[in-house]
């Protein structure tokens, strides 16, 4: 009997040991999911006390002040009306420009006249101007250009092509935004006439036959470096961070540099020449040396004939052929220094505008004008147009046209200017050519510090 109820009793301590044992997995269950709760609950409060703080922070960062006033832009004649829309349609389109609403003037100044009154008078000239990328330097020196901030320069290099980057550069810095990369030139010229326009000599003589004339600005040191460069010859000036030439390189005085100045003179020469290289001022054309600013021009102007082509090689005199070369180069828009904080930031803005993809295909369909934006460029209107496609094709040959200092221009436009009015003919010495071009090589070592 005892044995008996001995086992009924050690029965029920192990069925209550195992009920105590499922009660405490139980409870460890609900210990986890509570603990589980907490730390969701815990990771959701500092998600939105970060959320929070990173509001908090935003509304702390107060909004650009540009402040108000009265802006002058300086553009090109043929650009203006187009310039001034686009200004008015972008201050309408922002409330924080507001202040600018009616104060902004587009004038009509060339990029040659614009650098040369900024650098006379920087006060009084234009808030945002237009300029060709050899002047940059004396810009820069005459303190008549703010270096773009950070943010803008970022934009432009990561916005154009390499060559308008480093026409927009001075030392290290960015100086202003690139407007074009068209600032070169090529052959127009009427395909009823022109047989042959890969060759000099083929094209002069075509014209001669026509009665046509053939067009080519030698006393322009701009366009009688496509006979210098082509030729094999070096001009080329270094600068320091403030504009400052302070080295030059130039071997004008060559067998490079003769060939190069008898073949202008052997152009000269011809019946068919005629100096210059502006369509509106061109009449009874055969062959042109033009750029992509007097497209619509020639376009109008040889009808059904228009056509265009890189420039022509030609045979030297010591019987080797050559290619002509030249500049190529880029048109700018500058940001004169302001002593507001505000109306820079809005000067920026507009210049950063006038240089984005959109108004540079407006200023390409308007006027011809080739974008130096690498969406611009990949336009199909753009790529399909054949005054730009003969740039590019020309692009090869062409030198980037780096800074000089002013008094070079003329200078080296001299010496085409002696071949045009028949102080260097073709039947000119040999020593009659290298004295001219030792002249040349000796002034330019003058022009530096």
């Amino acid at each position: 009997m005892k044995k008996k109820v001995l086992t009924v009793l050690m029965t029920q301590a192990l069925v209550a040991s195992m009920l105590a044992g499922c009660g405490s997995s139980s409870d460890n269950t609900a210990d986890q999911t509570q603990a589980t709760d907490s730390t969701e609950q815990t990771e959701t409060t500092d998600t939105a006390e970060q959320a929070a703080t990173t509001e908090a922070a935003a509304e702390e960062t107060p909004a650009i002040d540009y402040g108000s006033g009265e802006i002058t832009i300086w553009v090109a004649e043929n650009v203006v009306d187009l310039t001034q829309q686009l200004v008015d349609d972008f201050i309408a389109s922002n409330d924080a420009y507001s202040g600018y609403a009616g104060n902004i003037t587009v004038e009509a100044v060339g990029e040659g006249d614009a650098a040369s009154n900024m650098i006379t008078d920087v006060s009084g000239g234009a808030d945002i101007y237009g300029f060709a990328q050899d002047q940059l330097t004396r810009l820069v020196a005459a303190g008549a250009l703010q270096p773009l901030n950070d943010n803008m320069s970022e934009w432009v290099k990561s916005s154009n092509d390499e060559g308008a980057i480093g026409a927009a550069t001075s030392g290290d810095a960015l100086y202003a935004f690139p407007m074009t990369s068209d600032n070169g030139y090529f052959l127009y010229y009427d395909s009823s006439v022109v047989t042959d326009p890969t060759s000099l000599e083929q094209i002069i003589a075509d014209c001669e036959a026509a009665g046509k004339g053939f067009y080519a600005d030698l006393d322009s040191a701009w366009y009688n470096a496509a006979f210098f460069f082509g030729a094999g010859c070096t001009c080329s000036f270094e600068t320091d961070a403030d504009g400052n030439f302070t080295s030059v390189t130039a071997d004008y005085a060559s067998d490079a540099g003769l060939v190069a100045i008898k073949e202008m003179a052997e152009v000269a020469s011809s019946s068919a020449f005629v100096d210059g290289s502006s369509a509106g001022e061109a009449t009874n054309v055969g062959a042109i040396i033009d750029g992509t600013w007097d497209s619509a021009a020639l376009e109008e102007m040889l009808g059904d004939n228009y056509a265009c082509a890189a420039l022509p090689s030609f045979e030297g005199s010591d019987g080797q052929t050559y290619h002509l070369s030249g500049f190529s180069g880029n048109k700018l828009l500058g940001v004169k220094p302001q002593t507001e904080g505000g109306k820079l930031a809005m000067c920026y803005e507009i210049a950063k505008m006038l240089t984005d993809t959109d108004a540079q295909l407006e200023r390409f369909n308007a006027q011809g004008w080739g974008p130096s934006n690498l969406t611009a460029q990949a336009d199909s209107a753009v790529q399909a147009n054949v005054a730009l496609a003969a740039l590019q094709e020309q692009m090869p040959y062409m030198i980037p046209q780096g800074q000089y200092p002013g008094e070079w221009w003329d200078l080296a436009g001299a010496l085409g200017a002696d071949v045009e009015n028949g102080t260097l003919t073709v039947d000119s010495a040999d020593e009659d050519f290298m004295k001219e071009l030792s002249t040349h090589d000796d002034t330019c070592a003058t022009l530096v510090q």
